[in-house]
């Protein structure tokens, strides 16, 4: 097997912009500043723009270049706990509030890309795949759940109907959701960033912010320059770098690793995804895969704790896929790489704000696609004084690891070790 790029991700070499922003020179002044040019950036930016605000945006690399530019292009509705758990731990008022956002993340990336006519080659339908009948009875009551908050676009698959969807013997069925999908996530970003200048926007590359000195009108200090602004959106997630160690010390930076094999025939493609759908499994430590653009299987998965790159990549993955599609055996694998996302302890996001104009978003534990734009535009309606939506994720506890950052990472791979232990016994 050939050996992969490490360097460079699939999405990297197949951007459709390469553009490279100027850095920021000198002192600038902004009605809005945000850190990080992601997708809760890019959502937050636009959304305040669409609003007549000056938004100016600093990136420490390149556009993307976190998660959002890395993950498995996939469009999964609500949270990495669901409506259930929140409710059942938070009280029926914050699950009802939060059911009413949860499948709202995705209509935003819709519209986006309609408004402002991003190619990021999106499709339709994502399928959950269960890997035994425990799981399968599992995604039954996600159906009941999301029905019973407004959300009906699901069909239950059987052991049978599953195969028709996935080339694979390896599922017990699934649940097809229609208003699930995927795309190309660095050309979803980089054309937000297109549509946020097209509405006066300004994104700076390789500013990092050094400093944000509070006050009525926030500072925020990069190397070369500083923006004076009256609001900051921090949108650096899992990347921030002891910028804000107070939010830092409330989550941990995880990678997932995903691998791109060579374009496959048209036969081929048929065979693995024969209606072209987005597939992860229902494991704690999951599984997800897709068919590309241009016609290459995308397979990621596993979770390495503090955000450590592993050697070989592919020798984690690889496995992994043959498990799922035998017939791939031998199948050049063109790419490898790690996306580093924000795990938090309830694994549940976390908004809140510093002073009175300092604002975070961070955490989304796995599901930051559409939590990343459904935070944008929360974000924007609280800075405009429609708050409520954002106390009701304010709201909830935000808790440090426990153990501090010596011990978190061991306790946590302990704990994804047991519930692993569990999705192979079926219990």
């Amino acid at each position: 097997m050939a050996v992969p790029s490490h360097t460079t991700s699939y999405y990297a070499a197949s951007a459709n912009d390469k553009t490279l922003r100027a850095p920021l020179q000198g002192h600038i002044t902004a009605d809005i500043c945000v850190i990080g040019a992601g997708y809760t950036g890019m959502s937050s930016a636009i959304h305040l723009a669409e609003q007549g605000f000056r938004v100016v945006v600093l990136e420490a690399t390149r556009i993307g270049f976190g998660a959002s530019g890395r993950n498995g292009g996939q469009i999964v509705h609500s949270y990495s706990r669901d409506i259930d758990f929140i409710e059942k731990h938070y009280g029926h008022r914050t699950g009802t509030e939060m059911g009413k956002m949860a499948f709202e993340g995705g209509k935003i990336i819709r519209r986006l890309v309609d408004q402002y006519q991003i190619q990021c080659d999106l499709k339709d339908g994502g399928i959950f795949a269960a890997c035994n009948n425990k799981q399968l009875h599992e995604m039954e009551q996600k159906k009941a759940l999301w029905e019973a908050h407004g959300h009906t676009q699901l069909e239950m698959l059987s052991a049978d109907s599953i195969k028709n969807c996935v080339g694979s013997n390896r599922y017990a069925g699934g649940l097809l959701d229609k208003s699930g999908g995927h795309f190309h996530p660095l050309n979803l970003v980089l054309g937000e960033a297109a549509a946020l200048e097209s509405l006066g926007g300004v994104i700076y590359e390789d500013s990092a912010v050094t400093r944000v000195q509070e006050g009525d009108k926030a500072v925020i200090h990069t190397e070369k320059g500083s923006v004076t602004a009256d609001f900051v959106i921090v949108a650096g997630n899992a990347y921030l770098g002891g910028l804000i160690p107070k939010l830092e010390q409330k989550a941990m930076p995880c990678g997932t690793q995903v691998i791109t094999t060579a374009p496959l025939s048209e036969a081929q493609q048929k065979e693995l995804l024969p209606q072209d759908n987005c597939v992860e499994d229902c494991n704690y430590l999951l599984d997800y895969f897709r068919l590309s653009g241009d016609g290459r299987l995308i397979y990621g998965g596993g979770v390495t704790y503090g955000a450590r790159e592993p050697d070989r990549i592919e020798a984690l993955i690889v496995p992994n896929m043959l498990k799922t599609f035998p017939q791939l055996k031998g199948v050049k694998v063109d790419y490898a790489w790690t996306g580093n996302f924000l795990l938090t302890l309830m694994r549940l996001p976390q908004f809140g704000r510093i002073g009175k104009n300092i604002y975070y978003a961070q955490g989304y534990s796995g599901h930051g696609v559409t939590s990343s734009h459904l935070a944008g535009k929360v974000l924007c309606d609280a800075i405009q004084g429609q708050a409520e939506r954002f106390d009701v994720f304010a709201g909830l506890p935000q808790y440090p690891f426990p153990g501090g950052r010596t011990f978190r990472i061991p306790y946590t791979a302990m704990g994804a070790w047991y519930y692993t232990l569990r999705d192979k016994l079926g219990i």
